[in-house]
């Protein structure tokens, strides 16, 4: 008569953790998988947060600082994307110019930061930062 093996008890139990581990911890550093995900910006403030229109016409810089800027972090003012400088992973500079301002008022700026390729496999990678006022006098 054959003889039935049954799996041991630590084989059984071995699998659905493993799939655990891969499916359900999310990302960071609990999920291998993940690791290559791009964290979504964080924004902190604006600098300078407030300056006349005469500085936009002179071309002014933008400073944003936050934290998880990466390489391909970008600045969104008004819903147009700007050609960013990222000094380092909590600083990001922006060219103003009349091009982008054509007056006084309160401009949208956030950070958007593109998804990796984690996304297919259920890790959240990128996103937009919230937003912040830049104020034209």
């Amino acid at each position: 008569m054959p003889t039935i093996s049954m799996p041991s008890r630590k084989s059984v139990l071995f699998l659905p953790a493993l799939l655990a581990l891969f499916f359900l911890a999310g990302c960071g550093t609990s999920n291998p998988i993940c690791a290559s995900s791009r964290p979504k910006p964080l924004i902190g403030s604006l600098s300078p947060s407030t300056m006349d229109f005469a500085q936009v016409q002179q071309g002014a810089v933008l400073t944003v600082k936050g934290s998880q800027f990466v390489s391909s972090s970008v600045v969104v003012i008004n819903g147009q994307t700007l050609s960013t400088t990222v000094v380092s992973s909590q600083k990001l500079q922006v060219p103003i110019t009349t091009g982008l301002i054509s007056g006084p008022g309160d401009f949208n700026v956030f950070v958007q930061t593109p998804g990796g390729n984690s996304g297919d496999i259920g890790c959240a990678s990128g996103g937009s930062s919230s937003v912040l006022a830049l104020t034209i006098t």
